[in-house]
C-alpha cells in the first residue's frame, strides 16, 4: 500500500544504494540539501509531509532509476542490497574542464567527445545507449554565477533534443565554449541568455556555431 512512510523508505534506499545521505541525494538531484531531512518529513503541527512528484522525478534522473525500480522499493522490507539489484550502477563518462574544452581535438563535428586528454567521472544516469555520448564539463571560474559555481560538474548530452528554455553548452567555430540558456532558435540564428547577469547575452548566426548540446544534470 502506498503511504508516506513507504515513499520516504524508497528515497532512503536509493540514497544508501549510492552511498549518500538523504541530503547528499537531494544535492545530487539539484534540490535544496535539506529537502529529504527527517525534520522535513512532517509539518510543524505534526502532519505527515509528502515529497513532491517533481522531487521524485529529479531523484530518479539523478540515480538512473526507473519508475518501476522505484516502485519495487516501496516496501519496508526492502534493503539497500535489494536496491542494488534493482538500480543500475554508475557508469564512467568523460570529464574535461571548460578552459580546456575550447581547444581543438576534444570533440568531433557533432559535439561528441573524441580524442585523448579526457579524465573520467562516475555518473549514475548513463544508460548503455548514452555512455558513448554524454560527458561532463567542470565549471572553472565565476562566469556562470549564481547558477553554477567553480567546481560544479555539468553533464551534457549532445544527442538530446534542444528546446527553447534549455540550459545548453555551445561551441562556436572560433573555439569559444560557453554555457547559456537557449532563448530562441531559428534556421538562421540562435539567441542565448547569460547565466551570470554581469555577462552579456549572446546571439550567433547558425554558420558561426559548431555545435550546441543540452545540459541534462548539474552537481549543485
Amino acid at each position: 500500500m502506498l503511504s508516506h512512510g513507504t515513499i520516504w523508505h524508497a528515497i532512503d534506499a536509493l540514497a544508501e544504494r549510492h552511498q549518500l545521505s538523504p541530503s547528499g541525494l537531494a544535492r545530487r538531484a539539484g534540490l535544496d540539501p535539506t529537502s529529504f531531512n527527517k525534520s522535513k518529513r512532517h509539518s510543524a503541527d505534526g502532519r505527515e509531509r509528502w515529497p513532491s512528484t517533481e522531487s521524485i522525478a529529479k531523484v530518479l534522473e539523478a540515480t538512473g532509476a526507473t519508475i518501476d525500480q522505484f516502485a519495487s522499493l516501496l516496501r519496508p522490507d526492502r534493503t539497500p542490497a535489494d536496491a542494488a539489484e534493482q538500480v543500475p550502477p554508475a557508469a564512467a563518462i568523460p570529464l574535461i574542464g571548460f578552459a580546456q574544452a575550447g581547444a581543438g581535438g576534444f570533440f568531433d563535428d557533432g559535439g561528441f567527445p573524441a580524442g585523448q586528454g579526457w579524465d573520467v567521472i562516475d555518473f549514475p544516469n548513463a544508460s548503455s545507449q548514452q555512455q558513448s555520448g554524454i560527458y561532463a564539463l567542470e565549471v572553472q571560474g565565476d562566469s556562470m554565477l549564481p547558477l553554477y559555481r567553480d567546481g560544479d560538474i555539468l553533464i551534457v548530452d549532445p544527442g538530446a533534443q534542444v528546446r527553447r528554455g534549455d540550459r545548453v553548452v555551445v561551441k562556436t567555430r572560433d573555439g569559444e565554449v560557453m554555457a547559456k540558456i537557449l532563448t530562441r532558435q531559428t534556421p538562421q540564428m540562435i539567441e542565448l541568455l547569460s547565466l551570470n547577469p554581469e555577462h552579456p547575452n549572446r546571439s550567433f548566426e547558425i554558420s558561426q556555431v559548431e555545435w550546441i548540446a543540452r545540459i541534462i544534470w548539474a552537481s549543485q
